[in-house]
């Protein structure tokens, strides 16, 4: 470790990917391969992910929000069509629903967790509702058991918005084996990083065919196909995107998924030691871990008593920022948006809880290349900034 000086000038972000000799490799090997994309290293990811996330099929796209999109497309969402999905998430997750000319639906969160609130939520269901997306927040996974009783007893899809736990478990069962559909992102700042990509995955073929047929403009077959069968000849059915994934991005999520286990392992201890601190400090409350939970921890949110404060949460913002840790705010509720509120007449008081939330909320750094003593220097700036 750096002397303390030092320390002090390092920047601490809030996540941070992480890259070895190994996954530069992997990424060379496919360079030299005379296959860049739509090659064999596509169908081998696919493949590990599905095997990690316990279920049968899996189809790789570029972005965690192309395979949010790709889901939508796989459920056959409607114009008009109601989903449900928590305030308290990143807009992709709304998004995604409006791209199929979808209704967003805003459900309120449970306010010690942050993750969507089952009871909330069915008040929510119309008979224009199609779907539930689940957000395991944080890397906390939902409570698929209400939630999938409650998906089953009115007939709705639930999708999995698992960007945020691949990895973890709820009740033994991988992130990914929870939901109709489940979906993951491989953005740097996440447990495994493929530089942008996305996967969905889910037991049923068919909404897995659909997503790779999607994933390529629609088209019946992707070029490797034509290839193996000498033709030249393809038909779009429908109308879809190119969300295709690399080869060697594959290459590399190959390589980074090998050390998936081994990171959130480290992102658990590290959130013990920030445990134990916050224990101790009646002014900040980490979030609640539910019993049964094998948390990824994709990133660790405190909430700020701020009633107990002197200051606001973003002048400890300001301050944290200013002795270099590179603290965040993870989300704006997604009905503040301008956008939303333009196109849905959402506003303010529509989820109460998430609401509230957002006002205490800061997330402050925590990624598998922090050592004890980062996460220490953390602790001692937000006492002070206290």
């Amino acid at each position: 470790m750096k002397s303390d000086t030092e320390d002090k000038k390092k920047f601490l972000p809030y996540g941070l990917h992480s890259i070895d000799e190994k996954d530069l490799q992997a990424v060379r090997d496919v360079l030299v391969s005379g296959w860049l994309t739509t090659g064999p290293k596509v169908e081998e990811f696919e493949q590990q992910i599905a095997l990690c996330a316990g279920v049968s099929y899996a189809a790789a796209v570029n972005s965690g929000t192309a395979a949010l999109h790709a889901a939508m497309y796989a459920i056959d969402l409607k114009p008009g069509d109601e989903v449900i999905v928590p305030a308290m998430t990143f807009a992709a997750t709304a998004n995604a629903v409006v791209y199929q000319k979808g209704v967003p639906v805003f459900a309120d969160v449970d306010g010690q967790t942050l993750l969507i609130d089952p009871e909330k939520l069915e008040e929510k269901i119309t008979p224009k509702t199609r779907a539930i997306v689940s957000v395991d927040y944080a890397g906390q996974m939902c409570d698929y058991d209400a939630l999938r009783q409650i998906a089953k007893k009115h007939g709705l899809y639930l999708i999995a918005d698992a960007c945020h736990s691949i990895g973890g478990k709820y009740k033994g069962a991988p992130s990914g084996s929870c939901a109709d559909l489940s979906v993951f992102s491989f953005h740097p700042v996440k447990h495994m990083t493929t530089g942008e990509g996305g996967m969905v995955v889910s037991d049923n073929k068919t909404f897995i065919d659909r997503a790779k047929q999607f994933r390529n403009h629609g088209i019946t077959t992707d070029f490797r196909q034509r290839e193996a069968q000498g033709s030249w000849y393809y038909e779009i059915e429908e109308l879809g995107f190119n969300y295709r994934l690399t080869d060697f991005q594959c290459a590399l999520g190959i390589t980074q998924l090998e050390k998936l286990a081994d990171n959130i392992k480290k992102r658990n201890i590290l959130a013990r030691q920030y445990d134990a601190f916050f224990s101790n400090i009646p002014q900040i409350s980490p979030l609640k871990t539910e019993d049964g939970n094998y948390h990824a921890y994709h990133i660790y949110v405190i909430q700020l008593h701020l009633e107990a404060l002197e200051k606001t949460r973003d002048q400890i913002f300001s301050r944290l920022r200013n002795e270099k840790i590179g603290v965040n705010v993870h989300y704006i509720p997604v009905h503040y948006h301008p956008f939303y509120k333009r196109e849905f007449k959402t506003h303010k008081g529509m989820c109460p809880v998430a609401e509230a939330a957002y006002e205490t909320i800061l997330t402050i750094p925590l990624f598998p290349l922090m050592e004890k003593e980062d996460v220490q220097r953390v602790c001692d700036a937000v006492k002070a900034a206290l």
